[in-house]
């Protein structure tokens, strides 16, 4: 089974430097308390390890 990661957006992210902001827009957050759920790679691990004092990060299992 493939792994994926379901990501809340917890914190709001003003008073944060430009580059913060610019992560969690890539991330494809709109809103504070949206979840997604994206699949488990190298590159959204650092992504996610980079602001997570604004996040909540949870691994769970999909098909």
């Amino acid at each position: 089974m493939a792994k994926f990661l379901k990501i809340t957006y917890k914190k709001s992210f003003i008073g944060q430097p430009e580059r913060v902001r610019a992560t969690v827009r890539s991330l494809g957050f709109h809103k504070l308390g949206q979840t997604l759920v994206k699949p488990d790679t190298k590159e959204l691990r650092c992504m996610c390890q980079s602001i997570d004092h604004l996040l909540e990060v949870v691994e769970v299992d999909g098909e």
